[in-house]
């Protein structure tokens, strides 16, 4: 079992570069299999989501090779349409790739996903997505299989999502890309990573407007080409260790993002006592906290709203602020596991329902706690770093999905950290 030890009460100082997107990458490694050549990303991040995706390309036959943070896909050749279990099991994110098939073979199958344990997160929009291009899907109780219609593979239609969902808005982009037609997708998802997959998209053919709108149209082509994309900064992973700052105290500069993306958790940042600049031109912005932080009062919700993936990163330094705050989640009903862990450490936190109280207590104590799922291992390291004493995480294997390497990156910034 992977575990971080972490010798709190260090402020942190010093500059790190973000690593490629996690949840950009992933759907441009499924977008390769629409195209019968190669596709090359660069700053493609070392995680183990990555590591998945490219079992599962590989076990459909594309080739892939990795040099650096520079990822090609050869998907010329495709041997199965069938997605292992074994793969879908461990990352959610595998079931955007039925899109992918049905766009490219006419039909394909996968079992239910699994990735953190966060809520429900049903895969119902993915399926009517899937129907709305006109496959006929079977879902039964281990596996779901999608075909087109006679000699047909997608057709474009009409979709008008119910909610905002990045997972669906994706799925239907891969579908819709080769289909016999235009496609129209009303409601769609408005994340960054979903503008990034457009323009990705865009570049190896495909006919697509509307990009970063919640309407998008796509009309479909007969085949794309050869690619090379670069995948912008992880916005998470850098709010993760804008969050570490805020528990830590000190300065630290972080290049290689998108600022705009980034705008509402700065603002929160400020609110709560940071101070930062940006620096446009190249892609960084310097945060620096003195003091304790003050406490906030955040909503999840779909961009541009505040993000659910940093709601974690955020409850670990408003556990240490000064007076109160209040979290509500709006997208995940579960994701307040990590709420638990940081009681261990004297946090006073209670949750009902969707909403967490904090009442700030300074300072929280270094203790064991386990990771629950990735964004809360993740908070748990932001945590520790402003707690006296030691801090062990365990059940680290969460953190290593998402993050290229978390102790690297602090250590940089002169935390006490390291794997054990």
């Amino acid at each position: 079992m992977s575990r971080i030890q972490i010798q709190g009460f260090y402020p942190l100082k010093g500059r790190v570069s973000i690593q490629g997107s996690k949840n950009a990458v992933l759907p441009m490694m499924a977008a390769a299999l629409l195209h019968r050549g190669i596709t090359v990303l660069a700053n493609v991040p070392f995680i183990e989501d990555v590591e998945c995706m490219k079992g599962i390309l590989k076990s459909l036959g594309c080739r892939c090779r990795q040099k650096g943070g520079v990822l090609e896909i050869d998907a010329s050749f495709l041997r199965t349409c069938a997605i292992p279990d074994s793969y879908v099991k461990r990352m959610r994110s595998s079931v955007i790739l039925l899109g992918a098939l049905l766009g490219r073979l006419g039909e394909g199958s996968c079992g239910y996903p699994g990735g953190c344990l966060i809520g429900a997160r049903p895969i119902d929009l993915h399926l009517q997505v899937l129907e709305s291009l006109g496959a006929q899907v079977s879902a039964g109780c281990d596996e779901v299989q999608v075909r087109g219609r006679g000699k047909r593979k997608a057709v474009g239609g009409m979709i008008r999502l119910r909610y905002p969902s990045v997972g669906a808005t994706e799925q239907a982009l891969l579908g819709a890309v080769l289909a016999e037609g235009t496609t129209q997708i009303f409601g769609a998802a408005r994340e960054p990573e979903i503008a990034q997959l457009c323009r990705f998209l865009k570049g190896m053919g495909a006919r697509i407007e509307g990009c970063g709108t919640d309407c998008l149209t796509i009309c479909g082509v007969k085949e794309l080409h050869d690619s090379y994309f670069p995948v912008e900064g992880d916005r998470i992973v850098a709010g993760t260790y804008m969050a570490a700052v805020m528990a830590a105290t000190g300065q630290a500069e972080i290049r290689g993002v998108n600022l705009p993306a980034l705008k509402l958790p700065c603002r929160l940042l400020m609110k709560a006592g940071a101070r930062i600049e940006k620096d446009e031109t190249a892609d960084a912005l310097r945060i620096s906290m003195k003091e304790r932080p003050r406490g906030l009062v955040i909503e999840t919700a779909p961009y541009p709203g505040f993000p659910t993936d940093l709601q974690s990163p955020f409850m670990a330094f408003l556990a240490g602020a000064k007076g109160e705050s209040r979290i509500r989640e709006t997208v995940f009903e579960d994701r307040f596991a990590t709420a638990g862990e940081l009681r261990k450490m004297g946090a006073r936190i209670r949750v009902q329902g969707r909403e967490a109280e904090i009442k700030g207590v300074w300072p929280l104590m270094g203790t064991k706690v386990q990771a629950k799922d990735l964004r809360g291992g993740a908070a748990l390291v932001a945590a520790a770093l402003g707690a006296g004493g030691e801090t062990v995480i365990e059940n680290c294997g969460y953190i290593e999905r998402g993050y290229e390497d978390i102790c690297r990156d602090l250590a940089a910034l002169g935390a006490r950290i390291r794997r054990i």
